[in-house]
């Protein structure tokens, strides 16, 4: 008799007002397997997977737990099921310990109190036993992100999973944080008979850690592969439906003259702590100049800073050697830098704007888009629009659809199409591809080696290490916001650049010892 499977989803499919998030999805995950989720935005992963986790119900279909139906009506049934599910944004209360937040909403009681003895032991036990290293007294806010990340997995644990779903579970973490969380799912969860379902869109960690690997686009199942014969094209091909070519194809760099200058960049938040301190560095033109770092290690606040939406508290920052004497975004850009923000939409959009009313943002006061009296060509930004959106394979080519009507990829073409238009001498991408498509990736890759090969000095701010890995050309790496080193991006490791993450500092050069005296 074979093993029944530890999930069958039969037939799946869900509706939304004019959207088929799901299509009649079938899938299969084995016990003691790590079955990885991948494919685009909007392909129905993780609609899929609250339908699983009984956040939502499907439209249609079958839920099998280990051979039997199992509907989940909400998280609970889910969790009385075997199933916990680890999101991409934790949820976590940050006063609270490990034990506290471990055992919240499942609280085991002694006459009408909380028996926290129990309940700290029960949480020791399962510390012990994962080797989790974590102190069970420890205080949520006191503890970096990839321990903040074994106490959502400590939860599922509390709660007797034995199915484990994990949404971009690395999305936060260090090369050397990744690797534990890989330990624990081999060594320790699957090889005990559980299983994994692995949502990524980093392909190479899904064809290292995964043994099948399930692909949705738009919302359809393609087909499961092994992850013998398996590669990162193949799958990606299976994404998109076309050829992707993931690796950045560059020359090498022809630095010239500085154009961004930061000097002892210090910047105070409302605690009066340091979240950017004595910050140094340049970037050239013809160069990308990477950033790495986890996010929250003041690299938000030095893009802030250098776009001109913050001021410093000491230090200087210098635009084609020049320091602004009033700064702010319009001088900044004025002064030539053009920037990609990290949060397309509270930064880089409007999103009940009209996309050819996106397309001008910041230039409508410029003459080619106004006339005489001030008065918007109307006409004159329609053309530019359909020129602009034809150029980025904006989909769909409409001047007039509003911005938050468009995928991730499309949205962020927008803000790159309209960034790169101003003809900067600067160019600061900040996290560009993130939550975008892999084939956007592709494209907006495309377009900063481009504009690098132009003249561009960019600054590329990415908690991405494969991407500022692949297209930068020096890299420095932020921790509690200090610059920790900085390294020539032909010849970076990512076990060098994790430890500079995780807040290692780089040695300094060795210097040749004088000889001694006869």
């Amino acid at each position: 008799m074979t093993e029944p499977y530890a999930i069958e989803l039969k037939g799946i499919t869900k509706r939304f007002p004019l959207v088929l998030a799901n299509d009649n999805i079938n899938l299969k995950v084995k016990w003691g397997s790590i079955h990885a989720l991948v494919g685009e935005n909007g392909a129905g992963k993780s609609t899929l997977m609250k339908i699983l986790y009984g956040m939502q119900p499907p439209t249609s279909g079958e839920i099998w737990v280990n051979g039997q139906p199992a509907p989940m009506l909400d998280p609970r049934d889910a969790i009385q099921n075997g199933i916990g599910m680890v999101h991409q944004h934790f949820m976590l209360v940050g006063p609270l310990t490990v034990t506290e937040n471990v055992i919240l909403g499942m609280e085991p009681t002694q006459g009408t109190s909380i028996n926290y003895a129990a309940a700290r032991k029960r949480v020791k036990e399962l510390i012990d036993q994962f080797n989790f290293g974590l102190n069970p007294d420890a205080k949520i806010e006191d503890l970096p992100v990839g321990l903040q990340q074994k106490v959502e997995i400590l939860k599922t644990l509390y709660r007797g999973a034995k199915i484990l779903i994990l949404d971009e579970p690395t999305a936060v973490l260090t090369p050397a944080e990744t690797e534990d969380l890989f330990r624990f799912l081999r060594e320790q969860f699957a090889q005990q008979g559980n299983s994994v379902i692995f949502i990524s869109h980093k392909l190479h960690e899904v064809l290292e850690l995964c043994d099948e690997i399930s692909v949705l686009r738009d919302g359809r199942m393609i087909g499961s592969i092994p992850r013998e014969g398996a590669t990162t094209e193949t799958i990606a091909r299976m994404m998109v439906g076309r050829e992707v070519n993931l690796k950045v194809q560059k020359k090498e760099a022809q630095p010239k003259e500085k154009v961004l200058e930061v000097v002892d960049a210090t910047i105070l938040n409302s605690n009066k702590k340091h979240v950017v301190d004595q910050v140094s560095f340049h970037v050239a033109s013809g160069e990308v100049v990477g950033i790495a770092g986890i996010d929250g290690n003041g690299q938000s606040e030095l893009v802030e800073a250098i776009t001109g939406l913050r001021h410093l508290n000491r230090g200087e920052i210098r635009y084609s050697g020049e320091t602004l004497k009033k700064v702010d975004a319009r001088k900044v850009a004025e002064a030539g830098l053009s920037h990609i923000p990290e949060d397309r939409n509270e930064r880089g959009l409007v999103l009940d704007m009209t996309t050819a009313e996106n397309m001008v943002l910041g230039q409508h006061r410029s003459s080619f888009f106004s006339g005489k009296f001030g008065f918007l060509n109307l006409e004159r930004i329609r053309k530019h629009t359909e020129t602009q959106t034809d150029l980025y394979d904006v989909r769909p080519r409409s001047a007039d659809l509003p911005a938050g009507r468009y995928s991730g990829g499309n949205a962020q073409k927008i803000i790159v199409a309209r960034e790169m238009f101003r003809n900067p001498k600067i160019l600061v991408a900040s996290q560009p591809t993130r939550g975008v498509d892999i084939g956007a990736i592709e494209f907006i890759h495309r377009q900063i080696v481009r504009a690098r090969d132009q003249g561009l000095g960019v600054l590329l701010v990415s908690a991405d290490l494969t991407e500022v890995m692949n297209l930068s050309d020096r890299i420095l790496v932020m921790f509690e916001g200090q610059i920790m080193g900085e390294v020539k991006a032909s010849e970076a490791t990512e076990e060098q650049l994790g430890l500079l993450m995780a807040g290692v500092k780089a040695a300094p050069a060795p210097t040749e010892k004088e000889p001694a005296l006869a």
